[in-house]
């Protein structure tokens, strides 16, 4: 196996997705016949990697399903496992495999796909989508556990704007890459990779800005209550404008910002990892509860006084309150604030 390109195999074509009311191994297969003409996207035919994957131990559990790492080849791997309870679910594993076989969407910050499959039990079927395997877990994992230097606090920054800067971007050329909105991104959907670096992971919700290639779901409101930007929140996102996404991803990567620099050790002195708005709103907020905040009375998470007096973390604070404004044009592009984390790093002497 090579981590860092498609798996060699028999492949067949899926092509547009089409909404349905239920599911069963039969629609899959229905879903995998080629139109012919180049549209459709490659996944693995059936009972191939699935039956090769050995099971090792469950490491995560989202609202799709559960993460297992496995052995593949003598590799390890991460295993994302959705199952076909729902029309939600398999949308959501045939819209991530979608996303992932996206052409030109490979970056080194970005989460590595390996293969798609479908596998057969005696009680379901079983959706796999099998990815590079980091055993420092998510951000928030590693940031509970984990206390910052300023080093490290940049490469963690700069890392993940980097990935999130390759989605945002339009490739032009002989083959043309989309811009793509992630639409949940959080600390959570963040990967720490070993050398220190992060990439960015779970595009179950992500957006091209080729609508016609991705849909865009009529809910609005779509994501984690609590990381969701104040336009998302009140429904004010102008879903015809394809840049209203990117910036709502922009007011995510603010908290996230704000999550690291926490855990920058200043002064002899560091926070304990918290959530955004901890101290704001209950553990499991509503809408409401974050419409209140956010929206009506357009409070931000507290801006630690230790912050001023170091000049890594005043800058990188400008540059997490410009990500979070409530006007979303104010904000700023991935672009943007990559360019200025770099020069901040190179201010500081640092060799990102």
């Amino acid at each position: 196996m090579t981590s860092h390109g498609y798996v060699d195999s028999s492949y067949i074509c899926i092509p547009e997705l089409q909404p349905r009311h239920s599911f069963g191994h039969g629609d899959l297969i229905e879903q995998s016949q080629s139109s012919g003409s180049g549209s459709g996207f490659k996944l693995l035919v059936q009972n191939t990697i699935a039956k090769q994957v050995q099971m090792v131990k469950q490491i995560g559990k989202g609202r799709y399903g559960d993460v297992w790492m496995g052995r593949w080849n003598g590799d390890c791997v991460a295993v994302k496992v959705f199952t076909t309870e729902s029309c939600w679910m398999r949308e959501s594993w045939l819209r991530e495999t979608k996303i992932y076989q996206t052409v030109l969407i490979r970056h080194e910050n970005i989460l590595v796909f390996i293969a798609a499959d479908i596998k057969d039990t005696s009680l379901c079927t079983q959706l796999y989508l099998i990815t590079d395997y980091h055993e420092n877990g998510s951000l928030y994992d590693y940031l509970k556990s984990t206390t910052l230097d300023t080093e490290s606090l940049l490469r963690l920054a700069f890392s993940s704007v980097s990935g999130l800067c390759h989605l945002h971007t339009t490739i032009f050329g002989t083959l043309c890459k989309p811009a793509i909105a992630h639409r949940d991104l959080k600390s959570e959907n963040i990967l720490v990779k070993k050398n220190g670096t992060c990439c960015i992971a779970d595009l179950g919700l992500a957006i091209t800005s080729d609508k016609n290639e991705v849909d865009i779901p009529p809910n609005i409101r779509v994501g984690t209550k609590r990381y969701m930007a104040p336009e998302v929140l009140d429904e004010s996102l102008n879903r015809n404008d394809f840049q209203s996404y990117i910036m709502a991803d922009m007011y995510n990567f603010g908290l996230i910002l704000w999550e690291m620099m926490r855990r920058c050790v200043s002064g002899g002195i560091v926070e304990e990892y918290q959530l955004p708005y901890h101290d704001q709103v209950p553990r499991d907020p509503s809408y409401e509860d974050m419409r209140e905040v956010v929206c009506i009375k357009r409070q931000r998470p507290a801006f630690a006084n230790r912050w001023s007096s170091d000049e890594c973390l005043r800058q990188m604070g400008r540059l997490m309150m410009e990500s979070w404004a409530h006007n979303s044009v104010s904000r700023l592009t991935s672009p943007r604030i990559k360019k200025r984390l770099a020069k901040i790093s190179e201010l500081l002497g640092i060799k990102l």
